[in-house]
């Protein structure tokens, strides 16, 4: 935030601002409670404002990043039963016996790329059912 758009907030609400972001996540849960009760006004999805508040407890970044939409799907391991991952990995990729075979033998390799994160929970556990181990890396 630039230091003009700072400027054209009255006084009133940055000293309100300043001390909300200076609640502990607590204190934060409590006045989302009591506005909810008293007023009717409930957070929006994610916490709202109050979630704005967990800057606080030094975790800024982290508060602010949005939950991934996007998966890569990662052959970390393929256990015991190679071949029975292979399979799946060939039916999940359409990819030749061969390359799926390269592809499972080459782990940790990335079996999908960008999938929902319903595609890429299935995925993981059509690949766990057989006894493979996959990790989803969140992408965008």
């Amino acid at each position: 935030m630039s230091d003009a758009a700072v400027l054209d907030i009255p006084a009133d609400l940055q000293s309100l601002g300043d001390t909300i972001s200076g609640l502990t996540l607590k204190q934060a849960k409590q006045l989302s409670d009591y506005i909810e009760e008293k007023y009717g006004i409930k957070p929006a999805a994610g916490g709202g404002a109050v979630m704005m508040a967990a800057p606080a407890d030094g975790g800024g970044a982290a508060a602010a990043k949005a939950e991934p939409t996007e998966f890569d799907v990662i052959l970390s391991s393929f256990g015991d039963k190679k071949l029975d991952v292979v399979k799946v990995v060939k039916n999940i990729t359409g990819a030749s016996l061969m390359d799926a075979k390269k592809l499972v033998e080459s782990a940790p390799s990335t079996i999908k790329d960008h999938v929902s994160k319903d595609d890429a929970n299935k995925i993981k556990a059509e690949i766990e059912a057989v006894g493979g181990k996959v990790e989803l890396k969140g992408v965008g």
